[in-house]
């Protein structure tokens, strides 16, 4: 079992943070051979970020840490969209940001799309964008059921500063207790 996930945003959305999260999860709370890289512009807000992870059973699968066939994307952002969709698989699961991407715009792609304005609901519900890439990681556990959502609590708790705990744990929960 091998299962490829490209994360995609821009600079200030949280993706790297997002993979963090995911990454650590998976490496600790599950059996699996987890590895991942991140790559981000250099401006603060607004440069490209690229997260990939490689999960597997088998170590000897994990050798290169370069997502080429994703079973799962998340795009915050339309910017390496076109770039990126060469390495995912037909019937992927994809996770939009329709804030800032329009969905009509992803007809010429074979993917199963699953969609909200996450940073719209972010800012509604929770007062800021700040805390939408939870959401969309809320989301992704929930479709995907890769990982217990207890086990992503819990390194919330262990990788953001406590004053964020709340936060993100609500906005995560979110999308998971959503109907």
């Amino acid at each position: 079992m091998r299962i490829e996930i490209i994360l995609s945003g821009r600079g200030g959305q949280g993706i790297l943070m997002l993979g963090r999260i995911l990454g650590k999860t998976l490496a600790r709370y599950t059996s699996y051979y987890v590895a991942g890289s991140e790559t981000y512009a250099t401006e603060v807000r607004g440069g490209d970020s690229r997260v990939d992870i490689i999960i597997s059973d088998n170590e000897d699968e994990i050798g290169y840490v370069r997502a080429r066939n994703a079973d799962i994307a998340v795009f915050m952002y339309p910017s390496l969209m076109k770039n990126l969709s060469r390495y995912i698989k037909r019937k992927a699961k994809v996770f939009i940001d329709t804030t800032f991407i329009d969905i009509d715009s992803l007809r010429e792609y074979d993917w199963t799309i699953i969609s909200e304005p996450y940073t719209q609901i972010s800012e509604r519900i929770f007062g800021t964008s700040r805390v939408a890439n939870m959401m969309i990681l809320g989301h992704l556990i929930k479709e995907t059921k890769i990982v217990d959502p207890e086990a992503v609590e819990r390194v919330i708790r262990e990788e953001m500063p406590s004053k964020w705990h709340d936060i993100n744990i609500r906005s995560f929960r979110y999308m998971i207790d959503r109907k």
